[in-house]
């Protein structure tokens, strides 16, 4: 994607790189037609004309939609913000490890917290990458609780939101990850142990080591792991045999989540997950690459305010 010499390498680059709509067009077109030839996202046919004065592609197929913009079939669709201002907001998600505040981006760019929190919610779709291999070598699983925190809630969101202790009314997520490779997360709906070993056979490869906190709902895994566990009660380290790489990515989320976002709502969490997801697997790329690999996932991904918020379409 482009030479890499002439591509920003910091936010200040970015921000002046792409207030030139030809700089974004070039990298549009890359990121969704990689092999360089332009097709209509409706009907699929290369029988298509730059309108350069309306920055519009007309395709000459036979259909209601003849004209397409570079925003149709992405993240972007319907949006009246200017890829000028998408993008640098793209390089910033994508490269801040504790998040971006939505009122931050809305003063940066003119525009209402509302709209804002928006833009983060598509671009973290993005950020969706997922991923059908499983994990092997030496895995590491733990779970955890995120929520904000109450101390941080407005009076009426507590009494709202907060009816007990640890981690009632938080969202439990567990996480898997690869030593020295990458890392995978998701939403569960409780700890129970066919829950939990649900989840680690659907993402762990039968054989490897796996290495676990003394929670009994993994009792049994040895039939089909080479399972250990460690007690934290007596030491968080027994040789290899521990969960840190998971404990620190799980503080790096919770951090993000206590110190950005303050208040997220539970049926939100999955998407703030995803993006601290995307941060650690991308985290060997430089600014440029992360920005680069969420850029490549933007196509055929769509996320309506309704959908956002919760209501049928």
């Amino acid at each position: 994607m482009t030479n890499h010499n002439d591509t920003p390498k910091t936010l200040l680059e970015a921000v002046t790189f792409f207030s030139d709509f030809e700089h974004c067009r070039h990298f549009m077109v890359e990121a969704r037609w990689p092999d360089g030839v332009v097709r209509c996202p409706t009907c699929g046919s290369e029988r298509v004309t730059y309108l350069a004065n309306a920055r519009v592609w007309k395709c000459y197929g036979k259909h209601d939609r003849p004209k397409f913009s570079l925003k149709v079939g992405t993240i972007f669709e319907d949006s009246s913000i200017p890829l000028e201002k998408w993008l640098p907001v793209v390089w910033l998600l994508a490269n801040c490890k504790n998040g971006i505040s939505s009122y931050e981006v809305a003063r940066a760019l003119g525009v209402t917290q509302k709209t804002a929190w928006f833009m983060l919610h598509r671009i973290r779709l993005a950020m969706q990458t997922g991923s059908f291999m499983k994990l092997k070598g030496e895995v590491e699983v733990d779970e955890t609780s995120i929520g904000g925190k109450a101390r941080n809630m407005h009076v009426a969101q507590r009494r709202r939101r907060i009816s007990g202790t640890g981690g009632k009314n938080k969202t439990a997520v567990v996480g898997f990850v690869e030593r020295g490779a990458q890392i995978q997360t998701t939403v569960i709906k409780n700890r129970k142990k066919r829950t939990l070993q649900t989840e680690v056979e659907k993402n762990v490869e039968a054989g490897p080591a796996l290495y676990s906190d003394e929670l009994k709902s993994y009792g049994g895994l040895e039939s089909e792991y080479a399972h250990k566990v460690v007690n934290h009660a007596v030491a968080y380290v027994d040789r290899q045999v521990h969960t840190n790489t998971l404990e620190n990515f799980w503080s790096l989320l919770k951090r993000s989540i206590h110190g950005t976002y303050v208040s997220v709502e539970p049926f939100h969490s999955f998407r703030y997950l995803d993006e601290q997801t995307f941060l650690y697997n991308q985290r060997k790329l430089d600014d440029f690459g992360r920005f680069v690999a969420a850029l490549t996932h933007i196509v055929n991904k769509r996320l309506t305010y309704k959908q956002l918020i919760g209501i049928a379409q």
